[in-house]
């Protein structure tokens, strides 16, 4: 079994394996508009493309699907006094962010994800 603590900075930690949250507009990743691949910071497993990421202008990386129907699950979130549905990745159980029914089309989903819970592979073609 991974120790996390001793692969992930502190933030990242909080972020993935506690159900953090980083501040909106502080990711590195919010305004990379780049073309590549968002992978699990924790586990390197592909999740999000450059070509589903969007400006949803609420602060964090935004994308209308996910790179696989494999690469992610959900689950309720009863924390906070309200419902969301969070995201996870599907390989490793780290915490990204929750799933909401206001994005764009063909989806009209947003996953609104911690930039902190990824790491971008630039395309370099």
């Amino acid at each position: 079994m991974t120790d996390w603590k001793d692969k992930l900075t502190e933030e990242q930690y909080y972020v993935t394996r506690e159900k953090g949250t980083e501040r909106p507009f502080s990711g590195d990743l919010y305004d990379c508009h780049d073309k590549g691949v968002y992978q699990c910071v924790c586990c390197s497993n592909a999740l999000f493309s450059s070509k589903t990421k969007f400006d949803s202008g609420t602060g964090w990386p935004s994308y209308w699907d996910a790179i696989s129907p494999d690469a992610i699950k959900q689950e309720e979130d009863l924390a906070h006094g309200m419902s969301r549905i969070e995201v996870l990745c599907a390989k490793c159980n780290s915490h990204l962010g929750h799933v909401f029914n206001d994005g764009p089309p063909p989806t009209n989903l947003r996953y609104c994800i911690n930039s902190i819970s990824l790491k971008f592979v630039k395309d370099e073609n």
